[in-house]
């Protein structure tokens, strides 16, 4: 790492007084265009494979559909506890500020693949994964700057507007993809070169390391098992959720077995080593500390609960309710990013308010009550029929970002202040990497119950359906055999199944007007499906519920004053760290 580019001034005086803010306003940006690039290709899939003239609901093609949207979550998951120690050693802003240029690099490659059909996708995945490799260099150590920079007193507040932002920047980003996609495949991928250039530029200029690295080893052993099992472990999800043989998913596939259980293997190597070695880059007996347990508990459930939240909506709005009020499935994908913003409203009210609220009458309450909110919404959602009031679902959606920017700043702030000053970056990064890995889990634990319950009632009612408006019997059922993952991908990407069903095979061409029009049309599909996706619907939403009320359980387990309980913990869990007396010299630093 000595030949890493040197990025940032050198510490030739203290910052002045206005410097947190600075740092504030450079990684809340930061973070916002590496979460927003997480999601902003789902819905610029369709104009980016029809660009590359791939179809991506081919049964050979899912693989890279899959890769496309999964692989830069993967990589987040994997990287970021690494990046965040990388950071304690040899400076958290000159590794932030290499994400920045490795992210506006990556950028420019998506948007020149020079590729067509297979080859453009691979190009595709490949410099995702390495965007996904900068991002990980920025929202890994942004958490840790802020709260070198930012007084005890101050910290809940500048975390949660770091945190909600980068929430929010999830759900931003598929309003930017629907806008972007609908000028440009391209577009999308432009548009995050001179954010991440002049972020560049900005954080080089401004920012300045205000804690020494400590110089270490490289946990070389911890790095390669923890990346090895944590992605061949998230691999395996991810082809979980395929098709295999006769079967609607791939968990009995012998492959994902492999995958599943060798990766969980690797990370139990990897916990063993880690309780072995003086400078290990997981430092486990961070966890001793009962804030930073809780909050990291808390905070992987409620991440899986609010992936599977994220795309079940895009589905729910895009399959079924945006066609059955007469919008085309074309244009669903973006609307369905605009029907969804009261969500993100939600965090952008609650975040900076509980972050601030939380200094001054600590974590647990907000916490906790942010996932009991959480919860409820959940059951308002299970309790909603599947062609619903918008103003009821708006409510309900905005109740949801309530609650959960009510626990996400608090908790962030709790994590953070828990941990002594040198180990904030790899506490940082070890906070992004079960939030990241949540996100992961999601698409695998709600997709498969989606997909086994429609397995079991879609392909009967599809076969009937199109047999009752005249397509032939073989026709039918051939069309009725497509893997049920493949349909729910149709209704992701707002294409209308039927069409594509009934296209290729020149089926259509043989009906009448009136009979093709009302298979091609905005209700068939929607009807056809609901009954069996409700059902689904009504699985997720419960399994969701009940995680955040386990995530509530953990967030009340933290202790009554987060701050000044793990850092009194950490000073006895961690070497090295802080004594209670320099503890409580930096609470009580002044508020500049």
């Amino acid at each position: 790492m000595t030949g890493l580019p040197r990025l940032t001034r050198p510490k030739d005086s203290a910052p002045g007084p206005g410097y947190k803010w600075v740092a504030l306003s450079n990684t809340t940006l930061g973070v916002l265009i590496a979460t927003m690039d997480a999601s902003i290709v789902i819905i610029s899939l369709p104009a980016i494979f029809r660009g590359i003239g791939l179809d991506p609901l081919a049964a050979g093609n899912i693989g890279y559909l899959l890769w496309m949207i999964l692989g830069y979550l993967l990589v987040s998951a994997v990287l970021v506890v690494a990046l965040g120690r990388l950071g304690d050693m040899f400076g958290r802003v000159k590794i932030y500020n290499l994400g920045f240029l490795i992210f506006a690099i990556a950028s420019v490659a998506l948007s020149l693949d020079p590729f067509r059909a297979g080859a453009g996708a691979l190009w595709l995945i490949l410099w995702r994964i390495v965007q996904a490799f900068g991002g990980s260099m920025l929202t890994a150590n942004s958490a840790a700057i802020l709260t070198d920079a930012f007084p005890a007193r101050q910290r809940g507040m500048a975390l949660g507007i770091n945190q909600i932002t980068a929430l929010a920047g999830q759900f931003l980003g598929l309003l930017a993809g629907g806008l972007l996609a609908a000028v440009d495949w391209r577009a999308v991928f432009w548009v995050s070169v001179p954010v991440s250039i002049t972020g560049t530029v900005w954080s080089y200029l401004s920012l300045r390391e205000t804690a020494s690295g400590k110089r270490g080893r490289i946990d070389w052993f911890g790095n390669v098992t923890f990346a090895a099992g944590a992605g061949i472990l998230l691999a395996g999800i991810t082809y979980g959720i395929q098709p295999y043989g006769g079967s609607a998913t791939g968990w009995g596939n012998p492959w994902v077995l492999t995958g599943l259980f060798g990766g969980a293997f690797l990370l139990l190597v990897f916990c063993i080593v880690e309780t072995r070695i003086a400078e290990p880059m997981f430092r486990l007996s961070l966890f001793q500390v009962r804030a930073f347990a809780a909050g990291n508990l808390a905070a992987l459930l409620t991440a899986i609960a609010r992936g599977g939240l994220q795309f079940m909506l895009i589905i729910w709005l895009q399959g079924i309710w945006l066609p059955l009020h007469g919008y085309d499935f074309e244009d669903t994908p973006l609307w369905a990013g605009i029907f969804m913003l009261p969500l993100t409203l939600g965090f952008l009210i609650a975040g900076p308010v509980s972050g601030y609220l939380s200094d001054r009458f600590g974590a647990r309450l907000f916490s906790t009550t942010g996932l009991v909110v959480v919860a409820g919404s959940f059951l308002g959602l299970l309790a909603l029929p599947v062609n619903f009031d918008y103003g009821m679902f708006a409510a309900l959606l905005l109740l949801n970002g309530l609650g959960q920017g009510m626990f996400s700043a608090p908790n962030t702030s709790s994590i953070m202040g828990s941990v002594a000053p040198e180990y904030r970056g790899v506490a940082s990064g070890m906070r992004s990497t079960f939030q990241n890995s949540g996100t992961a889990l999601s698409i695998g634990v709600f997709f498969s119950l989606m997909v086994s319950g429609l397995a079991t009632s879609l392909p009967s009612a599809l076969s009937g359906g199109l047999q009752a408006h005249g397509v032939p019997a073989a026709t039918a059922e051939q069309a009725a055999s497509l893997p049920p993952v493949s349909t729910l991908f149709a209704t992701f990407l707002g294409n209308n199944p039927i069409s594509h069903l009934l296209g290729s095979s020149g089926a259509l061409d043989q009906l009448t007007t009136a009979q093709r029009d009302a298979l091609t049309g905005h209700t068939f599909f929607p009807q056809l499906v609901s009954g069996p996706f409700h059902h689904g619907l009504t699985i997720v939403f419960g399994v969701a519920a009940g995680m955040a009320l386990i995530s509530a359980f953990a967030s009340a387990l933290r202790g009554r004053d987060a701050s000044a309980t793990g850092r009194k913990g950490a000073a006895t869990a961690t070497a090295g760290a802080p004594t209670r007396r320099a503890a409580a010299d930096e609470a009580r630093r002044p508020v500049k």
